[in-house]
């Protein structure tokens, strides 16, 4: 138990067990190319060897140690539904001779498909896209063994206009064209006192 961590490993219509792993296997694991879409073989003492995957994990927010790992036994005959992270490669037309950016904006993608068809990440080739070109999910380099789940109309990744900052608002600009309405409330209230005289100078006229 020494130097291991706990762990609980369910699934398959089997019981929760309880085990301790060795934290340095699952660093491994997790830092491996597929990451915790790796299925790997889990030898839990008194039972028989299984298929497992991590799908869930903890760590100490200070110095980042691992405390605890989720374990799920995997049914290889049976569906899965993973996500699984999109890496853009090259560097589009685009961004290179139209003055674009490109704008990654889909990370991950959801899919569904058998445990030995998980791939580690989808690789997408964007070295043709042109400036506001669009690539879509469905645009993903897959295999038939592969569903997608979600919009397939989804945008994984643009080449934009890089947008141009708003002028600076002139506060001086503003404020003078809020003096000639000051001005004119001055005028308005001025005159009032005016029309009393006049007021009264017809009244002594009655009298």
């Amino acid at each position: 138990m020494a130097g291991k961590i706990p762990a609980v490993v369910y699934g398959a219509g089997q019981d929760s067990v309880a085990v301790a792993v060795d934290p340095k296997v699952i660093t491994r694991i997790l830092h491996s190319d597929s990451g915790h879409n790796s299925i790997f073989d889990l030898n839990v003492e008194g039972s028989a060897v299984v298929k497992a995957m991590i799908v869930d994990w903890q760590h100490e927010p200070i110095k980042g140690k691992l405390l605890h790992i989720d374990l799920k036994r995997i049914a290889m005959d049976k569906l899965m539904r993973v996500s699984v992270p999109i890496q853009l490669v090259g560097i589009p037309v685009g961004v290179k001779t139209q003055g674009g950016i490109l704008e990654h904006v889909l990370r991950e993608v959801e899919i569904e498909c058998l445990p030995a068809d998980i791939p580690g990440h989808l690789d997408v080739d964007v070295s043709n896209m042109e400036l506001h070109g669009l690539i879509h999910v469905s645009d993903l380099p897959h295999s038939g063994s592969i569903k997608f789940l979600g919009d397939e109309n989804a945008t994984v990744a643009h080449v934009t206009i890089i947008k141009e900052e708003a002028a600076p608002v002139d506060e001086a600009a503003v404020a003078g064209t809020a003096e000639p309405e000051v001005a004119k409330k001055g005028k308005t209230d001025a005159a009032a006192p005016a029309a009393a005289p006049a007021a009264d100078a017809k009244d002594a006229k009655k009298k």
